[in-house]
Parts: structure tokens; C-alpha cells; sequence
């Protein structure tokens, strides 16, 4: 260990002044709590968009490819789809809204017609689907609904339910369609399970006469992160006459609104980090005071101005990477319990998602621990200039 190390763990050690050492706490224990506050905070929201972002991706496909009088072409369109670069699999789809006949109410739905062929292979619907159900077995007089509908309207496997559509032929029975529930499923976005039913392709074009047409073909990517890319393709594939949507186009205000939140409070949780580096100041400014002595001594036997600096500095850097580390230790280990065991639940009505999600990302912590380094050096500079700039014979003239 060189002269300068050994005078800094000598100053941040020194159990002679009492008052020196509590006032180093506070400072350690400061920039600790916020940098703890940023990597959980930073956690909670980074957990929340992968969360969503996987219910989103898992309930729908990664790119829609649909037309505004609808696709009547679909079997030779969907084969053209599934040659090009990065697509796995296609399936198509119809959309569409219906109402809930539940004695004299009627609740408006979403309606999904599938091709149970092929709609496992291109959404999760299988993993969501509870009693070894799967999308396949789905009947035409069959209906798979989300488990919150099932709840609140009080259905069960085997139950039957009641579809009106408008769009069908004359009022009365004609706009009546009845359906067994076949399977219950779960994807965690509480307005699917609440508002979405599924049914095959063929009874969805007879409840929205519409003949041999589908709204559009859904399609997944081997990458769902190379989405904008692959549209590109789609449309050079078969021109600009068809809507081409991706999942991030899709919602992409509510990612936005995601990304915009956690930047707002990287900031504001920064500012907490900014107000324990006035602390460091403070300890710095007051350890300064304290040895102008030894200032003055080691001066005159020779130490350099830029050794002072040294010596003041790192004292500051090892204040910040002390409690950087303890911050950083308590914030994982924090985010580590809440994604074990997942003790704080949340309503699905309002955040979409049953529990709290966190993530961990080597990036963010990266961020965190950078910029409370930055920020802590940036503290250091004025007691430290002002220790090195000290004359040896103004330190020592009173001594």
C-alpha cells in the first residue's frame, strides 16, 4: 500500500474523532439508500415492461397482416407469408365485436375466430389453457373463454353462453348464437381474460357474414425484436394494398408511456444520490479543516500538491464506492426476494398483471453505479482543490 492509500484508510478509519466518523456514516449510508432506491425502482419498471411485453406477445402474434375490406384471398396469401426470412409460423384470424347475453344484460366482447390448427403455433394460447385444453380440440359450437370472464359471469367447462351478433341476418334468433364453454385460460392481462372469447374460423364467418373472409393472418417471428425489419420484407413481398401492424406498433404509446416513466424516475431517484454527495462534500470540507495541520506538515516535507488532491479525492471515491456497494448489495437482494417469492400482489383490474415483476438488467445496474461514481467524484473536486491548494505556512503559522 503507497503513503497516499494508507493517509485515506487512515482518515476514513480514525476512531479518535468521534464526530468525523459519524458524519462518514451518514454519508456512506446516504449514497447506499440511493442507490439502493434507483436499482429497485429501475428493477420494478424494467419488470413491468417484460412482463407486459411477454403477455402482450404471448396473446397475440408479432405481426398482423390485414386489409381494410378484409383478406378473401388468405390460403395463397398465407403461403406467400411463410416463405419469406424470419417467419415460423402464420395462422388466420377474425376480429370482431359481439355481445354477451346474460339474462336481460348484454355485455360487449371480443371475438376471435382461430383456425385451432395453427393458432397454438403462432400465439401461447396452449401454456394459458388450464385442464390439458388445447386450441386444437376447439369445436364449431365451441367457446374458450378468459378465466376472469369465467369468474365474474360464473361459467365452467361444459356451461353454455349466448353470443349476439348484429351483423348475422334478422333480429331475434337469428342474431343468437349458442356455445359450450370448452376451456378456460389465463394469460395474465386482466382485459383479455375479461373481454376476449375464442372460437373457430369458420363459425366467425358465419356470426359476421362475411363469407370465406378473414380479417388478417397473424405471423411469428424467430426474432419478435426484428418485427420492423421483416414488415419491411412483407411489404416488398406483396405491396402496399395490405395494412402491415407489429406488436410494438400496436402499443406502442403504452411502451412508450413505459419507457418515459422509468426515465422519469431514474431521474428523479439520481436527485437522492445528488443530495447524499452534498454530504460527502461536507465531510470533506469538514476533514480538510480538521487536518490543516497535517496539511501544512506534509507539505514541508516535501508532499506535492497533486498528492494532497490525491489523498482527499479517493477519500471521497472510497466513501461513494462504499456505500455504491452497500446500495448495491441491499438493492438486488431486495429485488431478488420480491421475485422469489413474490409477496406483494397487485389488482389485475389496474395493472393488467397479478403480482409485482422484477427484472435485473446488467445494463441499468451498470447505469446506476456510474453515474453515483460520477457523481461522487464530481463531489470530491472542490475539497479537494482546496486542500492542495493550502500553504504550508498559513497552515502551520498558528500551530
Amino acid at each position: 500500500m503507497n503513503f497516499e492509500w494508507w493517509l485515506t484508510l487512515r482518515y476514513l478509519t480514525a476512531k479518535k474523532d468521534k464526530f468525523l466518523s459519524v458524519i462518514n456514516f451518514v454519508s456512506i449510508a446516504g449514497i447506499a439508500i440511493g442507490v439502493m432506491a434507483l436499482i429497485i425502482v429501475i428493477g420494478v419498471m424494467t419488470g413491468f415492461d417484460h412482463d407486459l411485453r411477454e403477455k402482450i406477445v404471448g396473446a397475440n402474434a408479432h405481426i398482423f397482416v390485414e386489409r381494410e375490406t378484409g383478406v378473401k384471398n388468405y390460403v395463397e396469401l398465407n403461403e406467400r407469408l411463410k416463405s419469406l426470412p424470419g417467419i415460423i409460423a402464420t395462422t388466420p384470424y377474425i376480429h370482431g365485436n359481439v355481445f354477451l347475453e346474460q339474462g336481460t344484460r348484454a355485455a360487449s366482447l371480443i371475438l376471435r375466430g382461430v383456425e385451432p390448427e395453427t393458432e397454438g403455433s403462432v400465439t401461447r394460447i396452449n401454456n394459458y389453457l388450464a385442464d390439458k385444453v388445447k386450441v386444437a380440440d376447439l369445436k364449431e359450437n365451441g367457446a374458450l373463454i378468459g378465466s376472469q370472464m369465467a369468474s365474474y359471469y360464473g361459467y365452467h367447462v361444459g356451461d353454455m353462453l349466448t353470443l349476439i351478433s348484429p351483423s348475422s341476418g334478422i333480429a331475434g334468433t337469428g342474431w343468437r348464437y349458442q356455445f359450450k364453454v370448452a376451456g378456460i385460460f389465463t394469460s395474465g392481462m386482466y382485459d383479455y381474460d375479461m373481454n376476449l372469447i375464442l372460437i373457430t374460423l369458420e363459425k366467425a364467418q358465419e356470426i359476421f357474414n362475411i363469407g370465406s373472409t378473414v380479417t388478417g393472418i397473424g405471423l411469428k417471428l424467430k426474432d419478435p425484436d426484428q418485427a420492423p425489419v421483416v414488415k419491411k420484407e412483407i411489404y416488398d413481398q406483396i405491396g402496399f394494398s395490405y395494412l402491415v401492424r407489429t406488436w410494438m406498433e400496436t402499443n406502442a404509446n403504452f411502451f412508450a408511456a413505459l419507457a418515459l416513466e422509468k426515465f422519469a424516475m431514474f431521474v428523479i431517484l439520481t436527485l437522492i444520490v445528488l443530495v447524499a454527495s452534498f454530504n460527502i462534500i461536507s465531510t470533506l470540507i469538514v476533514t480538510v479543516t480538521s487536518k490543516v495541520k497535517d496539511i501544512g506538515i506534509l507539505k514541508s516535507i516535501g508532499a506535492s500538491r497533486s498528492c494532497i488532491h490525491r489523498i482527499f479525492t479517493w477519500q471521497g471515491l472510497a466513501m461513494g464506492a462504499m456505500g455504491t456497494f452497500w446500495g448495491f448489495t441491499g438493492g438486488v437482494g431486495v429485488i431478488l426476494l420480491l421475485k422469489k417469492y413474490q409477496f406483494i400482489k397487485l389488482p389485475q383490474d389496474i395493472y393488467y398483471i397479478d403480482h409485482l415483476p422484477v427484472v435485473i438488467q446488467a445494463s441499468d445496474v451498470g447505469l446506476i453505479v456510474g453515474a453515483a461514481m460520477l457523481i461522487t467524484y464530481a463531489a470530491t473536486i472542490y475539497p479537494a482543490l482546496k486542500a492542495a491548494n493550502l500553504e504550508p505556512v498559513e497552515a502551520l503559522r498558528y500551530e
